[in-house]
């Protein structure tokens, strides 16, 4: 098995654990709609949702992410990989902060006027 080869299958990994926590952060967002719908113990089951399902994509897309570079440094060494590369990262940028601004309702920069304790 060659450098490369190795690496595709790491590559092959990192994709299928990207894919599984899309698809098991999903599921456990429904679960838990349902049982806040069911018990009543949100004020706004929907809403948390959303943000549950926002984290779940965002997680989701910084492993395929990692995928992505790896093959990029590691598999492909071309320049349209590399182009291709920097596209998916910056879809992602503009993903993360439209989910952002979606499930807070402000622009990351902004939290702290809003009085939020969470700035990172």
């Amino acid at each position: 098995m060659t450098y490369r080869e190795f690496f595709s299958h790491i590559v092959d990994v990192v994709e299928a654990l990207g894919a599984t926590v899309l698809l098991l952060g999903a599921v456990g967002a429904l679960v838990r709609f349902v049982r806040n719908l069911v018990t009543h113990r949100v004020d706004d089951p929907y809403r948390d949702l959303r943000k549950d399902l926002s984290r779940v994509i965002l997680l989701g897309l910084e492993v395929l992410i990692i995928a992505d570079i790896i093959r990029t440094i590691v598999v492909d060494q071309s320049v349209e990989s590399v182009a291709v590369l920097g596209i998916i990262v910056l879809i992602r940028i503009l993903l993360s902060f439209s989910l952002e601004v979606e499930v807070e309702g402000m622009w990351p920069w902004n939290r702290w006027r809003a009085g939020g304790d969470d700035v990172r």
